[in-house]
């Protein structure tokens, strides 16, 4: 059954074995904000007690643009059904034809849209935490840290932000 929901009533999945950081999180909240209809066509999929089984990372980007209400589709199944389609919507059977994809669409607009094509503008390299480290000064360090403390306070997420003190990597630890 399809209907549009309060955002407040779902809950992300707790075993969600997916994740979505940094660059492609953002990228997802910006393809929210900009095309918010998809989600009528792409609801997110719930159980009975509208716990996320497909679409928890559009679910924590939703709430990160926002959104007050999505569109969901609620699911009856047995518990081993709803593990079954956890993992299978979030399997990737296919693969891109790179030959198609470099003649008929734009590149900038695939990477905007989650399609992983080389854009020298926002490449960041990987960080091995115990090698390399960003160069940030001891004020910008605080300066993001109280950033992404006032982000966690004000925000009604299912995660809190942080920064390592030593690498200075950013990532996310899931709300319990």
């Amino acid at each position: 059954m399809k209907k549009l929901e309060k955002i407040t009533k779902i809950r992300v999945h707790p075993d969600n074995p997916r994740l979505i950081k940094d660059i492609k999180f953002k990228k997802l909240v910006e393809s929210i904000i900009d095309f918010p209809e998809m989600f009528e066509k792409r609801p997110l999929v719930v159980n009975k007690d509208y716990i996320c089984l497909g679409g928890n990372m559009r679910l924590k980007a939703a709430r990160e643009a926002g959104l007050k209400e999505v569109w969901i589709d609620i699911a009856d199944w047995s518990e081993k059904k709803q593990k079954e389609f956890i993992i299978k919507d979030n399997s990737g059977y296919g693969e891109w034809d790179w030959d198609v994809l470099a003649n008929n669409w734009n590149g900038t607009d695939l990477n905007n849209w989650g399609v992983d094509v080389w854009n020298p503008e926002e490449y960041e390299p990987e960080l091995n935490p115990e090698t390399d480290k960003k160069e940030l000064t001891k004020e910008e360090f605080e300066k993001r840290q109280n950033e992404l403390n006032n982000k966690n306070l004000n925000g009604d997420r299912d995660y809190i932000e942080c920064i390592c003190p030593n690498c200075f990597h950013e990532f996310q630890i899931e709300k319990k």
